[in-house]
């Protein structure tokens, strides 16, 4: 008997966040002792070795593509987010954090409507206006509060959600697989500069941290995929958000965080405008 397609991917949707609550409790763990530059560097580069047995067995067949151009772009955009997100993972509470990534789906129609001419309806234009009225109460801009590590959530969320639309843009002739590959590939060529400048060689069990990192973040990549050939984004987005509560737990299990009243109630909005979001772009 065939599984449920919708359940299949919303399983893989929860396990592919904690994965990358996994890479967030691994980079505050690294963070002491290791820059950002060089994180990002060898997490990509140690994904490689990761992906390896597959490029063995199928790349030859799986890995020649015609469109180079978009791996680049993807990669440009994608390692400069992840700079941006390893930052703020390091810095901010763990379900801040979290919370901050998910704000994605909020500027990923606006950059579609540029970028590839997709028009943004009445409910997405609202659910928008709402996801960003939670971000303000985050970040709370009148209070002095306002945090560098949060402006690099931020500015990693807007980034993620270009990338997101340069793989929609590659989903005709692209396999998740090779996606996945040459964003890899790539981001270690880019991440190399900037952790050279900044190197500090990993000690010890540093580098077992390192693989976990390596082994989480590609297993997240490779299961998001999956789950959104099983159903629609629109379908399994609200399972994304399962990482604030991973977070939150996470963070109060092993670092004793609390949220305050305001970050609650932003995290309310951010959620209820994400759902609208979805639910918006899936009608269209």
């Amino acid at each position: 008997m065939n599984a449920n397609p919708l359940l299949q991917g919303a399983l893989l949707i929860l396990l592919s966040e904690w994965m990358l609550v996994a890479s967030g409790i691994i980079i505050r763990q690294l963070s002491d002792s290791l820059p950002t530059e060089v994180l990002v560097f060898l997490r990509n580069s140690l994904g490689l070795l990761w992906l390896l047995p597959w490029i063995i067995r199928r790349g030859r067949r799986e890995l020649p593509t015609q469109r180079l151009h978009l791996h680049l772009l993807r990669a440009l955009v994608g390692i400069t987010a992840m700079s941006c997100l390893y930052y703020s993972w390091a810095n901010l509470p763990l379900a801040q954090a979290a919370l901050l990534k998910q704000t994605s789906p909020f500027f990923v129609p606006v950059i579609a409507f540029f970028w590839l001419g997709e028009r943004i309806n009445a409910a997405v234009r609202w659910a928008i206006l709402v996801g960003f009225m939670g971000v303000l109460l985050i970040l709370q801009p009148g209070s002095g509060a306002l945090e560098w590590a949060m402006m690099a959530a931020l500015a990693g969320a807007a980034l993620g959600a270009t990338a997101k639309v340069c793989i929609r843009s590659m989903r005709s002739t692209e396999s998740p697989q090779q996606i996945v590959f040459y964003f890899a590939l790539f981001g270690s060529c880019l991440a190399a500069v900037p952790a050279w400048q900044n190197w500090v060689m990993p000690m010890g069990t540093d580098w077992l941290w390192l693989l976990a990192l390596a082994a989480a973040s590609t297993l997240a990549q490779l299961l998001l995929s999956r789950a959104y050939g099983l159903a629609g984004a629109g379908t399994l987005g609200p399972f994304t958000y399962a990482s604030i509560p991973f977070a939150a737990l996470a963070g109060w299990w092993i670092w004793d965080e609390a949220m305050g009243l305001w970050t609650l109630a932003g995290m309310g909005l951010v959620f209820m405008g994400g759902m609208l979001a979805l639910k918006g772009q899936s009608r269209a």
